[in-house]
């Protein structure tokens, strides 16, 4: 009796053992962390965006009299007036096959693609590089650069618009859901969806989605559902499906010159 009054004391050291072995502490941290992101991007102007220039006549040789007082006067009013003027603005996020460090690849797709042919638009043009080849969009980094620019140049902040293709279009979704209050109107390519979080997105905020049907990469479904989701809590979506089409419906979705004009129409109202 003794031996087994012995075994089960060692059984039950050896178990108190390892239950102090496995003690564990959780403790209360705090850490600042700081992540840097490097863009490099093309910035379009629009044609009368323009400079403000001194157009202040300094020759008095002129005999016009009042007459040519009350044209300077109105020259410099004119000038006045272009210096305030403010402009919309287009952030274009490209796809996946655009990222990198070679900014012109930017140019393959998109906006950057009828700049480079010579179209014009209305408004400026934000369209930066994801330089990471096999990573997501920065979206919070994409913000901060969103706001320098608009900080630093004539910009309407309540005609601000969104637009992405294929991994560009998964970080429009993205953008849309986190910063709820930046933009006026969005147009997304064949994309990803954040369904669950599409009540994040804001309501009053027109939506336009295109997708091929054919899309092999990302399946229309993904655009399907999110449509149908936003559609049930009375979203104002826009759907284009092109038959016949595959991944690339970004052709067709940006040479839609009606997108364009879309854009335009639309305008934050003041909360």
């Amino acid at each position: 009796m003794s031996k087994n009054i012995i075994f089960l004391l060692l059984i039950a050291l050896t178990f108190q053992s390892c239950s102090a072995q496995a003690k564990y502490r959780l403790i209360d941290a705090e850490q600042e962390v700081v992540t840097k992101e490097n863009f490099s991007y093309y910035l379009y102007y629009p044609e009368d965006y323009g400079d403000i220039e001194d157009t202040t006549n300094n020759d008095d040789t002129r005999d016009n009299g009042a007459v040519g007082d009350r044209k300077d006067i109105a020259d410099k009013k004119d000038v006045a007036d272009s210096a305030e003027k403010k402009f919309p603005l287009l952030l274009f996020l490209h796809g996946g096959g655009e990222s990198g460090d070679s900014l012109v690849k930017v140019r393959r797709n998109g906006p950057p693609k009828l700049i480079a042919r010579g179209k014009k638009f209305p408004f400026l043009i934000l369209a930066p590089q994801n330089p990471h080849k096999k990573k997501w969009w920065d979206t919070k980094a994409i913000k901060q650069l969103l706001d320098t620019i608009v900080a630093n140049n004539r910009v309407d902040k309540s005609r601000i618009y969104l637009t992405g293709l294929s991994r560009g279009g998964g970080a429009a979704w993205e953008m849309a859901v986190q910063y709820p209050e930046t933009f006026a109107a969005m147009a997304v390519v064949c994309g990803m969806t954040p369904v669950p979080y599409a009540s994040w997105i804001d309501k009053t905020m027109p939506i336009w989605v295109f997708h091929g049907i054919e899309d092999q990469s990302i399946p229309i479904s993904e655009s399907d559902e999110m449509v149908k989701k936003l559609r049930e809590m009375g979203y104002n979506v826009r759907f284009t499906r092109y038959k016949g089409v595959g991944h690339d419906s970004w052709i067709q979705a940006y040479e839609t010159e009606t997108l364009y004009d879309w854009f335009v129409q639309q305008k934050r109202k003041a909360k």
